[in-house]
């Protein structure tokens, strides 16, 4: 069975009691997006249990509402439809208790994106870090029945999950996550089916939401439209990224020299937005190489949601480089500048040109995106 037929069959034809493998293989394919270019042709990829699970945190958020609980599988009497349901209603309570206002389904891939990142992560208080730590682990565990029971029998598409320093011992040809510590389990994804993820990832990403859409109205009595619309609701820049506009703003009163990527015009205080290169509502990240300053009104009235094109990240490069270049010369923006490079880039940056080989990264990180996901251009 070649990898997209396996898919396929895992969604659709697998005997579901719970969402949990559709959620297996939306995570996959959404951790295969973020990563495409750290494997080569013919290696296998070791995925962390931990970063799919930080995933599910993201799909799982709607459903575990404190007013509104939304039914995720049939359960015996007594138990929990999801074993973590718990835990993760403790982290969104703890959540909407730190930011107030208005809550949306999608605050889960915002909190997400914030945790990814140490320097964003240490700016919110223990208690919610705690939280987030305790879901975590509790989905990992989960994690590991749909991984057993993917395909036609038990461990017939995984291997058993494993510690990335065995993994390392008995396979030649493999990468890692960015960021996976030696002890961490992880699964084996094979060469094929990280390919297909990628050349298939619109589709994979829709069929997953239908399957869940169609599965979770058959438990719950909730219209499949209203359940689609909660696995589809995007991040906002909730984040006033005050923290980033002072450090670049620090530079401008320097003398640092800052030029919109898509205009090539001069910024000054007044003039400028932190542009996500990358929009939140294509992929959500906060990492700092994805946020850079651009002109307010080229950024708000023609970019908004729309990636850019092959012409404009060529005729970008420059500028981004002078600005990672300034960002490197910052004190507290050149450490946040370099976690957030390896966390994502780990193996493709140069630390000795991290501006220029950032750029490239990046350029074509954004490009996979937008293939990937047949996403708007400018």
């Amino acid at each position: 069975m070649n990898a997209g037929t396996l898919i396929a069959t895992i969604l659709r034809h697998d005997r579901k009691t719970a969402s949990y493998k559709i959620a297996l293989i939306r995570s996959l394919n959404d951790l295969a997006l973020g990563y495409a270019h750290i494997a080569e042709t013919g290696t296998s990829v070791a995925v962390p249990l931990r970063s799919l699970a930080a995933f599910w945190v993201a799909y799982y958020w709607p459903f575990v509402s404190p007013s509104t609980p939304i039914k995720q599988g049939i359960h015996p009497a007594n138990k929990q439809d999801i074993s973590f349901r718990a835990s993760l209603t403790t982290l969104r309570q703890a959540w909407e208790q730190v930011i107030g206002g208005v809550f949306k389904a999608a605050d889960g891939f915002y909190l997400v994106s914030e945790f990814q990142s140490a320097h964003r992560r240490s700016n919110y208080p223990a208690t919610l870090i705690s939280a987030y730590h305790q879901a975590i682990a509790d989905i990992t565990d989960a994690i590991q029945q749909p991984v057993r029971y993917a395909g036609p029998g038990q461990y017939s598409v995984f291997a058993p999950p494993q510690p990335w320093k065995q993994l390392q011992t008995h396979h030649q040809n493999i990468v890692c996550i960015p960021g996976t510590h030696p002890s961490e389990r992880c699964i084996v994804v094979d060469p094929e089916l990280w390919a297909s993820l990628n050349e298939l990832s619109l589709w994979i990403e829709a069929l997953c939401i239908h399957e869940w859409s169609l599965f979770t109205e058959s438990i719950s009595g909730l219209s499949r439209g209203a359940v689609y619309t909660l696995l589809t609701d995007r991040p906002d820049n909730r984040r006033p990224l005050t923290w980033e506009r002072n450090e670049v703003e620090i530079l401008m009163m320097e003398g640092k020299v800052f030029e919109c990527p898509w205009t090539g015009r001069r910024l000054t205080k007044e003039s400028y937005d932190l542009d996500h290169l990358l929009p939140l509502s294509a992929y959500p990240i906060n990492e700092l190489w994805n946020l850079v300053p651009a002109d307010a009104d080229f950024n708000r009235n023609k970019k908004r949601d729309r990636l850019p094109g092959a012409a404009a990240l060529l005729a970008a490069r420059p500028r981004l480089i002078a600005t990672y270049r300034h960002y490197s010369d910052s004190q507290a923006l050149a450490i946040v500048l370099q976690q957030d490079a390896l966390a994502r880039f780990n193996g493709k940056i140069e630390q000795n040109d991290l501006p220029g080989s950032l750029a490239v990264c990046t350029a074509q990180f954004i490009e996979m995106i937008g293939s990937a996901r047949n996403l708007a251009s400018f």
